[in-house]
């Protein structure tokens, strides 16, 4: 991120696109979601470069968003598993997939509640107010007083 640019470095978009903000990072999350947790398993199943993927999941757990952790002693093995951070993506995850369910072409993938069957679609929605995103003006504030 350019540090000249100090609103940038106070956007909360800016900071969360230096975190995940390329396309197999986002990706990988997605993948870790579906329980993929190997290295092989997410290069067989995104097609990336072992030399790319290896990048992403170093960043990914520098970031917090995941932690390895050994499975096996014999050969030594790690595994690539979210964190409480990483689990908070899922929503972003969700926002995107709906966004290009309304805005990218026909015939996308959709979400499915497991117990009911249903198909889910998410919104997002202002937990002090309840109103739905997008719905009311809204502006940015650098402070915390909701100024």
């Amino acid at each position: 991120m350019n540090e000249k640019n100090i609103s940038l470095l106070r956007c909360p978009v800016a900071r969360g696109l230096e975190s995940v903000g390329d396309t197999w990072s986002i990706l990988i999350l997605r993948d870790a979601f579906a329980g993929l947790t190997r290295f092989d398993q997410f290069r067989k199943n995104l097609g990336i470069a072992p030399t790319m993927l290896t990048k992403r999941l170093a960043a990914l757990t520098d970031d917090g968003l995941l932690e390895k952790r050994l499975y096996s002693e014999r050969p030594p093995r790690e595994e690539y598993v979210l964190t409480e951070a990483g689990q908070d993506f899922l929503p972003v995850l969700m926002m995107i997939g709906a966004w290009a369910q309304r805005n990218c072409g026909e015939n996308l993938a959709r979400y499915i509640d497991d117990e009911t069957g249903v198909e889910i679609q998410p919104i997002g929605v202002d937990a002090m107010t309840g109103a739905k995103l997008g719905s009311r003006p809204m502006r940015m504030s650098l402070t915390n007083t909701g100024n």
